[in-house]
């Protein structure tokens, strides 16, 4: 998961991308939950970065559901 994924970064990406990232940052999360939880966590601030992320791949989701923003196919000259 690459980390401090801004919401301009997440607009131009597609559907299928959008659903890859949200699952992986799923899969951190609870991975970084399990490290908490077993007192292994060395950095604390990366729970919240990566909720931070979920929200935002959500909230892209949703602009899109809404007709908020749509994704602009680029388009070839030749």
């Amino acid at each position: 998961m690459a980390k401090g994924l801004t919401a301009g970064e997440l607009r131009v990406e597609d559907e299928d991308t959008l659903v890859q990232k949200l699952k992986e940052a799923k899969e951190e999360l609870f991975n970084l939950r399990f490290q908490a939880a077993t007192g292994q966590l060395e950095s604390h601030g990366r729970l919240r970065a990566v909720r931070r992320e979920i929200a935002r791949i959500y909230t892209v989701m949703r602009e899109r559901e809404l007709g908020i923003i749509t994704v602009e196919k680029e388009t070839s000259d030749g």
